[in-house]
């Protein structure tokens, strides 16, 4: 039997993404999550397979059963799986997307310049590096 893992695509160079990286690392338990940077080899070729550019990193994306999902929407279904008590904002699912991935738009313009930005993208500890992915 093979294991089925969600993969989180997300923006190596910015500080929020690699932060939330950390932050779902620290809170799955299950160890469900793999990881890739969108700037990655890993990170191009889902994004070719899925038909999306692989120069725009506005949003971090969720690969789940081979399925894509974006913005509020990966986020929400990505803190369901979480321990602790994380999985109830999943709770805002109700609230239209549009105004979800509005507010989520919002803090993806101006996380560079709220959150900092590096100038490599981030490595894990080594005791993560098997949930990453590179290439």
């Amino acid at each position: 039997m093979t294991e089925s893992y969600s993969v989180i695509l997300f923006d190596g160079y910015c500080n929020l993404c690699s932060r939330s990286v950390q932050f779902v690392l620290k809170h799955d338990r299950k160890a469900k999550f793999r990881f890739a940077s969108l700037q990655s080899e890993y990170g191009k070729t889902m994004l070719q397979k899925h038909q999306l550019p692989t120069q725009s990193f506005g949003t971090f994306v969720l690969v789940e059963d081979d399925k894509i999902h974006f913005k509020s929407t990966a986020a929400l279904r990505v803190v369901k799986s979480l321990s602790g008590m994380w999985p109830v904002l999943y709770i805002f699912i109700i609230v239209p997307r549009f105004i979800r991935d509005a507010v989520y738009g919002f803090v993806a313009r101006n996380r560079y310049k709220w959150f900092g930005k590096r100038d490599s993208c981030w490595l894990p500890k080594p005791e993560w590096k098997e949930r990453f992915w590179d290439s």
